[in-house]
């Protein structure tokens, strides 16, 4: 989805989700290949999935998760810190 139409269809908690999302990747992640920026309407969450298999998330304006697919069991596994999904 481009970033503009992301902002536009964002509400109140969803776009403040979506500056603390930026504001992690800014901080943590910079100069990581983001691979998609996006809005799951199902789970609430606004992220940005980068190619390094974490994807930095936030729902309703709460603080950011860090989430990582694991490929062998099909789960999405939640930490708090970049720096624990990197050692993941």
């Amino acid at each position: 989805m481009e970033t503009n139409q992301l902002i536009q269809n964002l509400k109140n908690s969803d776009l403040e989700s979506w500056i603390l999302v930026q504001k992690d990747y800014q901080k943590y992640a910079q100069g990581e290949d983001i691979m998609e920026c996006g809005f799951n309407k199902m789970s609430g969450y606004v992220y940005i999935a980068l190619e390094n298999g974490i994807q930095i998330a936030s729902c309703f304006g709460q603080d950011v998760d860090y989430i990582v697919y694991d490929f062998e069991t099909g789960e999405e596994l939640f930490f708090d810190t970049y720096e624990e999904a990197l050692n993941n």
